[in-house]
Parts: structure tokens; C-alpha cells; sequence
């Protein structure tokens, strides 16, 4: 990992300092609570990501931070979203935006960083750029949609709750992989590549997240742990639980979570029964395969530093803890 760890500790200084400089030119109602997103610890793994492949296909300008950046704005305003619609209390250890700033405010800030990021991909004059922006903005809205109209009506269902992950974090991972094809002036299939790495990559990451819900305490992941229980989240951990359980079992935990009327002893007995299950790490062996899978793409594109840090960022996220 020390290619990645070098590669990180050179490029986050100036990715983090165009966030601060792009933010710092918001209305003052909502830079603060984008400046509060924005400091929050990200891991700047989407910035990072476009300039990788950018690198692994041949660019070689230092313009590279306004398409980059536009994608860690993206996120950041989907965070914003939802912690609102979940009516989370934390976000990566720090108050949530909404209750520190208020819920008009918040809202206002993640449309403008949408509105921000956008524009930022246009600066380039790049057509392929500024349709990946809009499709990727898309494609996580509807994961996002589809991700509450699932907990309104919970089930074991593996194919649905694939399709909202997917949604809802991978296809942005793919996204920034794509813009940095694109930015490079990939030929299609070249960018095709690029895009399967960060879809790949990005099934594995949200796997691996679901995981540490219900397997690290929250000094680690700035999350209360079992946070995706107590907000009524069909996750993996939680359906390899209900496999295994009788048909009154998953019924009652299904309608606790549909109802949202779950009490905490019974989060707490849940929570035990995946630890002892060890349902996380079953899920994190479901993320080993589409690690191997991102890895596997980078095959067409030769040696060099990007590469490396490319595999080194694969399994990375297989192993992170936070």
C-alpha cells in the first residue's frame, strides 16, 4: 500500500485546497454547511480516481482538479441529502449538517454543490465530460429513490438491494473513473475499461460499508454502529441473517423494520446474531470478488505508477475499517 498511501499524501493538498477555494465562492447561507461536508474527512477517493486514469492514459496537464473536484462535489451533496432524508445524527464522527445548520439550509447547500459541480465539468468545453456529470447525478438519484421505496417495503429480495447499491454509490465511482477516461481522450473502449474498474470498485465499497455497520463502533466510522438497522436499511449482513432464520423470525423483523418500530433490545439482539453469524465478514468475502473483478480490468492498460496505485486502491478498499 505504500504507492497509494505516497500517491494519496501528494495529490490530497491540492484537491483539498480547490474544494476549500470553489466552496469559499458560495452564498454565504449555505458555504458554511458545504464547507462542513467538505472538511468532514472524506477520503477523496473519487477525485483520486479521475486523476488516476487520466495519468494511466497518457494526460499529462495539471488542470485536472476542476473535473475531479466536481466529482467529491457530488458527493458530498448526495451525503448532505442523506443524512436529511434519514434523519441522521452523525456523519464521519461530526453533527450531522441539518441539525447543526438547519434543514433549509442543508438542502439548499447539496443543490448548490450539485449546481457547482456541474459547472465545473463544463469548464473543459468537453461534451463527453458534462454527459457523465448529468448521467452520474442521475443514476444516483434513482438509486437513492429506489433505495426508499425498498425500505418502505423491506425484503430479502439480493437482485433489488444489488441494484440500489449500485445506484446509489457504484455508478458515481464509475463516473469518476469514466471522466478521467474521458479527460484523457480515451477511445471508447478504453473508457469502458476505466468505467467497469469503478463500477466493480464501487459494488465492493458500498459491500465493504454495510459490512462495517454492523461490525465497527463508531469511534472508527463516525456512525453510530447498526445505524443501517436502526433506519430500517436492508443490507447484505442483514440478509444473509434472515436467510437463515424461520419464517416467523423474518417476518417480525421485516415488519419492525417496515414500521420502523424496532426497539433497541431487539437491534441489539440483531446486531449479535451478525456478529455471531459472522455475516460480516461474509459480506466482505462477497466484496473480495468484485475487487478481483475491478483488478482485473486494468490489464489493457500496461505498467506505471497510476496502475499500480489502481490495484493498491482495489485492495484497499477490501480492507479498510472506517
Amino acid at each position: 500500500m505504500n504507492d497509494l498511501l505516497r500517491y494519496f499524501e501528494r495529490e490530497l493538498p491540492g484537491i483539498n485546497a480547490c474544494l476549500d477555494a470553489e466552496a469559499d465562492k458560495l452564498n454565504g447561507l449555505v458555504r458554511d454547511v458545504a464547507k462542513h461536508i467538505i472538511g468532514s474527512g472524506g477520503k477523496r477517493i473519487r477525485p483520486v480516481l479521475t486523476l488516476l486514469f487520466a495519468r494511466a492514459l497518457g494526460y499529462k496537464a495539471d488542470d485536472f482538479h476542476a473535473i475531479a473536484c466536481a466529482l467529491e462535489l457530488l458527493h458530498s451533496a448526495t451525503l448532505l441529502h442523506d443524512d436529511y432524508l434519514d434523519d441522521a445524527e452523525l456523519r464521519r464522527g461530526r453533527v450531522a449538517a441539518h441539525i447543526r445548520f438547519g434543514r433549509t439550509e442543508t438542502i439548499l447547500a447539496g443543490d448548490a454543490l450539485l449546481a457547482l459541480a456541474n459547472e465545473m465539468g463544463a469548464r473543459y468545453g468537453n461534451a463527453r465530460l458534462s454527459w457523465l456529470l448529468a448521467k452520474g447525478i442521475m443514476e444516483t438519484a434513482v438509486g437513492e429513490i429506489e433505495e426508499i421505496e425498498f425500505s418502505r417495503n423491506p425484503s430479502l429480495d439480493r437482485e433489488t438491494y444489488m441494484a440500489i447499491i449500485i445506484g446509489k454509490t457504484a455508478r458515481l465511482i464509475e463516473c469518476a473513473c469514466r471522466c478521467g477516461a474521458a479527460l484523457a481522450g480515451a477511445t471508447p473502449e478504453q473508457e469502458d475499461a476505466a468505467g467497469d474498474y469503478g463500477l466493480n470498485l464501487g459494488i465492493a465499497f458500498q459491500l465493504v460499508d454495510d459490512a462495517l455497520d454492523y461490525a465497527s463502533p463508531t469511534s472508527e466510522t463516525g456512525k453510530p454502529e447498526g445505524g443501517d438497522l436502526r433506519e430500517g436499511k436492508v443490507t447484505l449482513p442483514l440478509i444473509l441473517l434472515m436467510e437463515e432464520d424461520d419464517g416467523a423470525g423474518r417476518d417480525a423483523l421485516l415488519a419492525g423494520l417496515r414500521d420502523r418500530s424496532l426497539t433497541e433490545a431487539q437491534c441489539e439482539d440483531v446486531l449479535a446474531r451478525v456478529r455471531a453469524g459472522s455475516h460480516a465478514d461474509k459480506t466482505r468475502a462477497e466484496a473480495a470478488v468484485f475487487v478481483e473483478r475491478a483488478k482485473a480490468t486494468l490489464s489493457s492498460l500496461g505498467e506505471g505508477e497510476p496502475v499500480t496505485v489502481l490495484r493498491q486502491a482495489a485492495d484497499f478498499v477490501l480492507t479498510r475499517t472506517k
